[in-house]
């Protein structure tokens, strides 16, 4: 069976083919779109943004972000695992927010500065 994709790796944008029985990959122009496609069909993966509460009177969330991607599947579990997290002043670009979140290995860390 034959699935098409457009490749998000870069600006390119290539049209690639795959065959889902062989994981044949064509029309990719860079390896980076050969590795994505395999990746979309056998466990495809997100980096997922998002913000979560914090105490400070300046602003009321903060943005975060996973550090890898984490499966497909996982997304909307991690939504509402952040809609409970309520952070403290100061906040810095790297802080993890939940470690080894869902047992990927992957963090979800802090993406911008907030203190008072």
């Amino acid at each position: 069976m034959k699935k098409e994709m457009i490749c998000i790796v870069c600006p390119v944008g290539c049209r690639l083919s795959i065959d889902t029985d062989t994981l044949e990959v064509t029309g990719n122009r860079c390896p980076r779109g050969d590795k994505y496609a395999k990746t979309e069909i056998t466990n495809p993966t997100r980096i997922v943004t998002s913000t979560v509460k914090v105490n400070s009177t300046l602003q009321r969330r903060v943005s975060v972000k996973t550090s890898d991607p984490i499966p497909k599947g996982k997304i909307f579990d991690l939504i509402d695992k952040l809609d409970s997290v309520d952070l403290k002043v100061p906040v810095n670009i790297g802080d993890v927010v939940i470690e080894n979140v869902f047992d990927t290995g992957v963090d979800v860390i802090v993406t911008m500065k907030l203190g008072e």
